[in-house]
C-alpha cells in the first residue's frame, strides 16, 4: 500500500485518494478496505493528510521506509549510459563538472550540483608562476586531472619572469604526482635544509612555492550548478517564496557542505531527506548524492536536490552511474 501510495504521489504531484489506490494495488481491494489499511499506515506516521479532506501523502518517515525497505531501483538504461558517457567524452577537462550538473538537471527537472574537487584532494602535475604586476604575482597550479587551480599572491620583490621560470621549474621537480598536503610537507623541510642560503634561487623558490600552496584557500568549497530553471518545472517550486529560499539556502552553502561532507566518508548513493538536513529551505525536499573519485581518495559529490515527490527508482541509478562516469573521465 504505501508503495501505491508514493507510485501515485509521484505521478500526480498531489494527495492520493482511496478510490485511485484500488487501480493501481496488485490484489482486488475495496475503497473501505483501502481506507482501513491507510489508516493503519497514517497511525504509523508513513502516511498524512495535508487537508482534511484530501487523500494521503506519505511523509518523510513513509519515504525513508520506502528507499530503505521498499525501492527495488532498476539500472539505468543503457541509451541513457550512452549518452551521458559520450557527453562526458566530449567534454574538456576543467568543463567535467559543469557537465555533470547539467546533465542531472536535464534527466531529473530538478536541480542538478556538484561540488568540486578540493585542492587538497587532488594530485598535482605542474605549476607555473607569473607576474602579474610589480607587487602582485599569479600562481597556476593544474592537477593531474586537467583543472587548473589559480591563486593570486602579494609580492614586491622585484623578480622578472625569466627568473619566476626558473624557479617554477625547480618547483616542478617536487610537484609531480604529490598532493597539496604532501608537496607542504616537502617544501617546508627542504626550507629548513635551506634556511643559511636564504638569498639563493632554490631557497627563494621554495619560499614562493610554500606560499602557493599554502592552506589558506583550501576550505573554499566551488558548488557548481549549471541551470536552477529545470527546478521551476516541479509543482512544488511554483511558490516565488519557496524557491527563493531554496535559492538563498544554496547560496548559503554551509549547510549543504556539512550534509555533503558526511556523505563524502559513505560509498554508494545516499538519499537525505529536508527534516534529516535541519534546513528550514528544504521542508519537504530530498537530495540524492554520490561521491566521485576512487575509494582510497574521493575528490567531490554529485546529486540532486528536489521535491521529496521525486522518481527515487531513476534519480538514484542516475546519480549512481554519473558518479561512476565522473571518477573514469578525471582518473583515467
Amino acid at each position: 500500500m504505501l508503495r501505491a501510495v508514493v507510485a501515485a504521489h509521484v505521478g500526480e504531484a498531489a494527495p492520493v485518494g482511496s478510490e485511485t489506490l484500488t487501480h493501481l494495488l496488485p490484489m482486488s481491494l475495496s475503497p473501505a478496505s483501502v481506507r482501513s489499511v491507510l489508516a493503519e499506515l497514517a497511525s504509523l506516521e508513513l502516511v498524512e493528510k495535508p487537508h482534511a479532506s484530501a487523500g494521503r501523502v506519505p511523509t518523510e518517515r513513509g519515504l525513508r521506509l520506502f528507499v530503505d525497505e521498499l525501492l527495488q531501483a532498476p539500472r539505468l538504461a543503457p541509451y541513457e549510459r550512452r549518452t551521458i558517457t559520450f557527453s562526458l567524452d566530449e567534454a574538456e577537462a576543467d568543463r567535467v563538472v559543469t557537465v555533470a550538473s547539467q546533465l542531472l538537471s536535464e534527466r531529473t527537472r530538478m536541480l542538478g550540483f556538484v561540488v568540486a574537487p578540493r585542492l587538497e584532494r587532488v594530485a598535482l602535475c605542474h605549476l607555473s608562476l607569473v607576474r602579474l604586476s610589480s607587487e602582485r604575482l599569479l600562481a597556476i597550479l593544474v592537477s593531474q586531472d586537467g583543472l587548473a587551480h589559480r591563486r593570486v599572491l602579494e609580492d614586491a620583490s622585484g623578480t622578472g619572469q625569466a627568473e619566476l621560470d626558473r624557479m617554477a621549474a625547480m618547483l616542478n621537480e617536487r610537484v609531480a604526482g604529490r598532493t597539496l598536503p604532501e608537496l607542504r610537507e616537502a617544501l617546508s623541510g627542504e626550507a629548513r635544509v635551506l634556511r643559511d642560503q636564504a638569498e639563493s634561487l632554490l631557497a627563494r623558490a621554495i619560499a614562493l612555492g610554500s606560499r602557493a600552496v599554502s592552506a589558506e584557500e583550501d576550505d573554499r568549497v566551488d558548488l557548481v550548478i549549471a541551470t536552477r530553471l529545470a527546478l521551476l518545472d516541479q509543482p512544488e517550486f511554483r511558490d516565488p517564496e519557496r524557491i527563493r529560499g531554496l535559492f538563498a539556502a544554496l547560496e548559503a552553502k554551509e549547510w549543504l557542505i556539512g550534509v555533503l561532507d558526511q556523505m563524502i566518508g559513505e560509498g554508494g548513493v545516499n538519499v537525505a531527506f529536508g527534516e534529516e538536513m535541519e534546513e528550514p529551505a528544504l521542508r519537504r525536499c530530498a537530495l540524492v548524492a554520490a561521491r566521485y573519485g576512487r575509494d582510497e581518495s574521493p575528490l567531490g559529490v554529485l546529486g540532486v536536490i528536489g521535491p521529496s515527490r521525486m522518481n527515487f527508482g531513476h534519480v538514484i541509478p542516475l546519480v549512481g552511474y554519473l558518479s561512476h562516469a565522473v571518477t573514469e573521465k578525471l582518473t583515467a
